[in-house]
C-alpha cells in the first residue's frame, strides 16, 4: 500500500490515476487500484446537522475511524473489499462503488490527510508500505483550488470566496501538520 498525500489540489489523483494506469500497462493485468479517501467524505446531511458543511473537506468532516478500518482490511489481504468512492459532480459518497480484490497487489491510497499528525489521523501513516508528499506551493494551489470552483460552474467571486474560506485552510493545514513521507515529489 502506497499513500499518497498532500493539500487539496496538489494533484494527487491525477498522479494516482496516472500511476495506476502506467503500473497496469506495464505489469500484467490489473494489478494496481486507486483507494481514495473521499470516499469517507460525511454526507451533506450529516455535516448539517453537525454544522460543518461550510468546512467539507476540513479533517473532522470525513469517517476517519471508518476509513482507519477499510486500510486494516485492506492489510489483511481480504479476498474482496468493497471502498466507497466520491462522486464529484453529485458531491456525495457512492458507498460500494469499487471492489478491490485479491489480484489488486498495489494499492494507491490518496488523499489529503494521510500523514496528519493528530489524531485520529496519525495512525494512518505506519499502514504504508511506501508515502509519498506532494509539497505544492501557496499560490499554485490558490489558483488550482479557485480553477477547481469556476469548472464546477461557480462564479469568479464565489469560487474565490470558497477557496480562501475553506480549502486554503485545510491546504495550510496540510503542509503545517503533515507527517514526513518517505518521498517528497515536487512535479
Amino acid at each position: 500500500m502506497i499513500g499518497i498525500a498532500g493539500p487539496p489540489g496538489a494533484g494527487k489523483s491525477t498522479l494516482a490515476d496516472t500511476l495506476c494506469a502506467r503500473l497496469n500497462r506495464d505489469i500484467a493485468g490489473e494489478t494496481a487500484l486507486v483507494v481514495p479517501m473521499d470516499g469517507y467524505h460525511f454526507d451533506n446531511d450529516v455535516l448539517v446537522a453537525r454544522n460543518l458543511l461550510p468546512r467539507k473537506g476540513a479533517p473532522q468532516t470525513f469517517d476517519a475511524h471508518g476509513f482507519h478500518h477499510l486500510l486494516l482490511r485492506l492489510r489483511a489481504g481480504e479476498a474482496e473489499v468493497a471502498i466507497p468512492v466520491f462522486d464529484r459532480p453529485r458531491d456525495l459518497a457512492r458507498a460500494g462503488a469499487r471492489l478491490v480484490t485479491s489480484a489488486q497487489r498495489i494499492l494507491l491510497v490518496e488523499g489529503n490527510y494521510l500523514l496528519l499528525k493528530s489524531e485520529p489521523w496519525a495512525p494512518l501513516k505506519s499502514l504504508f508500505d511506501l508515502t509519498v508528499f506532494l509539497p505544492v506551493a501557496m499560490p499554485v494551489l490558490e489558483a488550482r483550488l479557485i480553477q477547481r470552483w469556476l469548472d464546477h460552474g461557480i462564479a469568479q467571486s464565489a469560487a474565490e470566496t470558497r477557496a480562501r474560506s475553506n480549502d486554503i485552510p485545510n491546504a495550510e493545514l496540510v503542509l503545517a501538520e503533515s507527517q514526513p513521507a518517505d518521498f517528497n515529489l515536487r512535479y
